[in-house]
């Protein structure tokens, strides 16, 4: 696939869309690519995906951001331990970050929608399988004892539906340069949307968690869960959108053979420069996810040693209320300010602002510090995405979408790990300079990333 902001991909790289003189049969015919919409770029986006496609995978992806806070509110609530609701979530975000390359596999193997709707059955079954045995463990610090609940949590991890990576390979498909609709900022324009759903959802949900657990009871925010899973996964799944992406061919002896000869035509280097391309932005999100989770647990801390640790909550929240606003805006950026400049420039910017966590020592200029910094998040995972859409092998572009969002996943779990023993052990100033460090590695990985696409560029160059 070709993005917009680069030329460094061959425009025969994607292969794993549709047809594009094929009509879909849901969304409303797109204009074409010089028309120019009165509502600014996103009202493009209802005319190529359909009306119903935004709200319904705006909803869909909620659980998914609900699973990790909602098992550890139940397990904490009923045991009565900290450590074991901690290892609780735990088990979720393993199982989140191991089973969504497998989703995203499956769903290039089998098409999205036979995918999403047994997902969305299977983990309703498990989110109430994971309900009713939080409630048959004793409370307590016994970690043995709750090997059920934690069975339960990974199972409930690992299947959830990954709406928000399957909905980026659908946009991809949709604003293909070579649909005769394409318009060039359209894939910006939607990524910038997906990013910014990501962060309202993942702000949203968390404070979905705590409302209803706290007013009603601690098992209502998965039951609620559940029952969207239930509901939206599979309104979402049959939406006409589905049909945009062509699933990956099945494996034949002959195809297999045609793969085997064309990686033996590949020297050394080019394996290795296409292994590189996908494993960069792979640990960019890593990174990112370091990032999220070391300022979250650095902030919990921060906050005891002046209120309580519950307002690290609505701390971090503006940090991603900032980082949803500026997302929206990277639809606006010139073309030629490439995603290679791009992700440079943003995460050095985020290393820069990075440092402004260790000077504050109450919560005003702590939220003014949040505001600032969260203005290169969100273009920096636009960004990332996009490249990882670019770089994705021909039939792999789900595959690579959600390894990048487990990518995310388990960056959090390492860095909420480091960050929570450096602010244990030394407090929360030294935590602080976990997220700085993972924004140097992603400026690190972003001059990584620039050399391997040029190379690529040049290859594809020669090659045509």
């Amino acid at each position: 696939m070709t993005l917009s902001t680069t030329s460094q991909a061959p425009v025969s790289s994607a292969p794993q869309f549709s047809d594009p003189a094929v009509a879909l049969p849901g969304p409303a015919s797109a204009p074409g690519p010089d028309a120019a919409p009165t509502g600014g770029r996103f009202s493009r986006l209802p005319l190529l995906a359909g009306k119903t496609f935004i709200p319904i995978g705006l909803f869909a992806r909620l659980p998914l951001a609900m699973l990790t806070v909602g098992a550890l509110t139940l397990a904490t609530a009923v045991t009565g331990s900290y450590a074991v609701g901690g290892v609780v979530a735990g088990a979720v975000g393993i199982g989140s970050a191991l089973g969504a390359p497998v989703f995203g596999a499956l769903a290039d193997r089998l098409g999205q929608r036979p995918v999403l709707l047994f997902a969305a059955v299977f983990n309703t079954v498990a989110v109430i399988a994971l309900i009713l045995a939080a409630y048959l463990v004793p409370g307590g610090d016994d970690l043995a004892a709750a090997i059920p609940v934690l069975a339960a949590a990974f199972v409930a991890g690992a299947s959830c539906p990954q709406v928000g990576s399957l909905a980026r390979v659908r946009w991809m498909a949709l604003t293909s340069r070579g649909r005769r609709d394409a318009n060039p900022g359209d894939l910006d324009t939607a990524l910038s949307y997906e990013s910014t759903a990501d962060e309202l959802t993942f702000v949203l949900g968390p404070a979905l968690v705590g409302i209803l657990a706290s007013l009603v009871a601690p098992w209502l925010p998965l039951a609620l869960a559940a029952a969207l899973t239930i509901t939206l996964v599979p309104a979402f799944a049959v939406h006409s959108t589905h049909h945009a992406v062509v699933r990956t061919p099945a494996r034949t002896a002959a195809g297999a053979a045609h793969r085997k000869q064309l990686r033996g035509s590949l020297t050394a280097g080019q394996r290795a420069g296409a292994f590189a391309a996908v494993a960069l932005p792979v640990l960019a999100m890593v990174c990112m996810g370091t990032f999220f989770g070391s300022t979250q647990t650095a902030l919990s801390s921060f906050s005891a040693s002046f209120a309580t640790s519950e307002l690290a909550g609505l701390l971090y929240a503006v940090m991603g209320l900032s980082s949803a606003a500026a997302a929206l805006s990277v639809a606006y950026w010139p073309q030629r300010f490439t995603v290679n400049a791009r992700w440079l420039a943003c995460a050095a910017l985020m290393a820069g602002l990075a440092l402004l966590l260790l000077l504050p020592s109450t919560a005003l200029p702590m939220i003014l510090v949040l505001l600032v910094l969260g203005l290169p998040v969100g273009p920096l995972m636009v960004t990332v995405f996009a490249i990882g859409g670019e770089v994705a092998p021909a039939g792999k572009l789900g595959t690579v979408m959600t390894a990048l969002a487990s990518g995310i996943v388990a960056g959090t779990a390492i860095g909420s790990s480091i960050a929570g023993q450096l602010a244990q052990n030394d407090g929360y100033s030294t935590a602080f300079l976990v997220p700085v460090c993972a924004a140097a590695a992603l400026f690190l990985l972003g001059a990584a990333a620039a050399v391997v696409l040029r190379r690529r560029g040049k290859q594809a160059v020669a090659a045509a």
